[in-house]
């Protein structure tokens, strides 16, 4: 066993760990596992371990991927640094997918002001681009104390990034005026200070923030996310920064998330390295919703329902992360951070919804996911509503026309919206099958709509209007709702219903067919929906609620409507593919976007940087 003392050579700190957060996330099992009669300090900074107790740490925000920084970085040192009071026997595990786990044994002996540090730099070479490397400890001759711990190296970094955060908001003063607050109070205290600035781009242009250093916010038209995250991506240029890191404006993050992008971009071998950060539902935010995504006629959540309580599968999924990424990789804008030298086309004026999925595939980064680096949202089931049904078919297809890496032909695009129309008709969302209906229509227009609709104002009455029955409603005592399906109903009927389109071909079938309530979880389940007339779909937190109801004559209006929009796509196919393709260089360059938001009109913009 040996006995660590901390020097004073040069170190970095990579993997600052990260403690549950109340605001954020306190799922205690997936930062820190612990035993006996250990607990939280007193002063809620670190941890307290009575003689005997102790903690491992072999934790998805916690543990340290090997694999991922051995792959990108080439480190040469590896070392842990603990810091608190009290003695601990540490035992540093290094696991492979496939063969015998290695470990390690430490005795570290702590006080204030004189921390150990453990040299681990013989399990990273034995880890390869595979290993993933965690601790745990023990108090071993009394009571101890942790209050900080991280992995760090004796490397030099290979650049300095200058790291601006740009956040688009419409309206959301309070979420904000917290985000910049956890910012500012984040940045002053952090050692990568100097090379950390935020950007609030103000879409709604009702922001107004007390002045703090690092700090700005720009006044902007609304041009939805494409435009609010490309305006702070071309500030961010002008202000000198190297990379930029589109985020969502409440900022669900670890602010130590920070920290350890800018620390593998600083690293990283190859200067077109980006972070996709992962997104975690808060209705179970032990779960991944996603870490990363596959665009290829759909969007394909990546490691989509892993239980990050269970080490078993957070290890699969960072073993797989650790390797080479998979075609047509994309990193959601909840969490993006890229060298902005790459990013040679900027946002395709979507307003939303696909702006991001385009903006990965087109340009050249090398996509990097890193453990803990994580946005906590809300569900995107939960969001569903004619209006991103729309918006996320149209990017769709859009995508397939514009880029010629994504070409599958006419028939290959059309089956795209024939699996949204076909997600929809069986639940009878038939406002959104009329906003499906609309999107092909739109798309049908050619590239010109997407410029002369870039704020999507007549759009999004159109849509709202679509909503009807779909619209959410506040669930009130008195409410007499059907009975709870839990489960689907067996396969004999799921399979008649599907030959009858779930009672379309069906006379009466508005009279004879279940009505049922579904809850969240289930809205997007078609399972559930067959045979069913009528279905109340409730919200997570139980509160509000709609009602679907089965109407043939909605129903065949908007298949008649589809079956003429499909013989026109693919009659008109080959030219409109030639149009997006022809304009997506202009649509997304510098001077296209400089001009659609005014940026060169004199006093545009407001800026709150007391330091700028």
């Amino acid at each position: 066993m040996k006995d660590a003392r901390a020097g004073t050579a040069g170190f970095t700190t990579l993997q600052p760990l990260i403690w549950p957060e109340a605001g954020i996330c306190t799922e205690r099992g997936l930062y820190l596992r612990l035993q006996g009669a250990a607990g939280p300090a007193a002063d809620d900074q670190g941890w307290r371990f009575p003689a005997g107790s102790g903690a491992r740490f072999d934790t998805w925000f916690n543990l340290f991927n090997a694999g991922t920084w051995q792959r990108q970085c080439r480190l040469q040192s590896l070392h842990l640094l603990l810091e608190g009071e009290g003695c601990f026997a540490v035992t540093v595990f290094m696991a492979l997918p496939q063969g015998a786990w290695q470990q390690q044994q430490h005795r570290a002996e702590l006080a204030p002001g004189r921390p150990a540090r453990l040299d681990l730099s013989a399990l990273l070479a034995a880890a390869g681009q595979r290993g993933l490397i965690f601790f745990e400890l023990q108090a071993a001759d009394g009571p101890a104390a942790l209050a900080r711990a991280g992995w760090q190296t004796a490397d030099a970094p290979r650049r300095q990034p200058g790291l601006a955060l740009a956040v688009t908001t419409f309206r959301r003063e309070a979420e904000a005026a917290r985000t910049a607050e956890r910012f500012a109070a984040f940045r002053a205290q952090s050692r990568i200070k100097a090379h950390l600035q935020l950007i609030v781009t103000d879409n709604g242009r009702t922001v107004d923030l007390p002045p703090r250093d690092g700090v700005t916010v720009i006044a902007n038209e609304n041009l939805g996310g494409a435009g609010g995250f490309t305006r702070g991506l071309l500030e961010a240029r002008a202000r000198g920064a190297s990379h930029c890191l589109f985020m969502d404006d409440d900022a669900s993050i670890h602010m130590g998330s920070l920290e350890r992008t800018w620390m593998l971009l600083a690293y990283a071998e190859d200067p077109a390295t980006a972070i996709a950060g992962a997104m975690i539902s808060e209705q179970r935010r032990w779960e991944i919703w996603e870490n990363g995504a596959r665009f290829f006629t759909r969007c394909r959540p990546l490691h989509m329902g892993t239980d990050l309580r269970d080490f078993r599968q957070a290890a699969d999924m960072e073993w797989e992360v650790s390797g080479p990424p998979p075609p047509q990789l994309y990193g959601g804008w909840w969490y993006f951070a890229f060298p902005l030298e790459r990013a040679e086309h900027l946002a395709f004026p979507f307003f939303v919804r696909g702006d991001d999925v385009s903006f990965s595939l087109v340009n050249r980064f090398n996509i990097v996911r890193l453990n803990g680096v994580v946005s906590f949202q809300e569900s995107f089931t939960e969001k569903q509503s004619p209006q991103t049904w729309y918006l996320d078919l149209r990017s769709h297809m859009a995508h397939h026309l514009s880029l010629p890496a994504l070409d599958v032909g006419a028939w290959g695009v059309l089956k795209i919206a024939v699996w949204f129309f076909l997600r929809n008709l069986p639940r009878m969302h038939y406002g959104t099958l009329a906003a499906i209906n609309l999107a092909v229509e739109d798309v049908l227009q050619g590239p010109e709509f997407f410029d002369a609709h870039a704020d999507l104002v007549a759009r999004r009455g159109d849509l709202k209007a679509l909503a009807g029955d779909e619209a959410w409603q506040d669930l009130k005592p008195e409410a007499d709702l059907p009975p709870l399906r839990r489960e689907p109903p067996p396969a004999w009927l799921r399979h008649l219903m599907k030959l009858s389109l779930n009672g379309l071909l069906l006379p009466f079938y508005a009279r004879i067919g279940r009505r049922i309530t579904l809850e969240a979880d289930c809205r997007d389940s078609l399972g559930h929906a067959w045979g069913a007339a009528e279905i109340s779909y409730l919200n997570a937190a139980l509160d509000k609620y709609y009602t679907v109801r089965h109407n043939k004559p909605a129903a065949w209006r908007e298949i008649r409507r589809f079956a003429a929009n499909a013989r026109a796509f693919l009659k008109a196919y080959d030219g409109l593919a030639a149009r997006y393709r022809g304009a997506y260089g202009r649509l997304t360059s510098e001077g296209y976007w400089r001009a659609k938001l005014a940026m060169d009109r004199p006093g545009e913009g407001l800026q709150q940087d007391p330091a700028a």
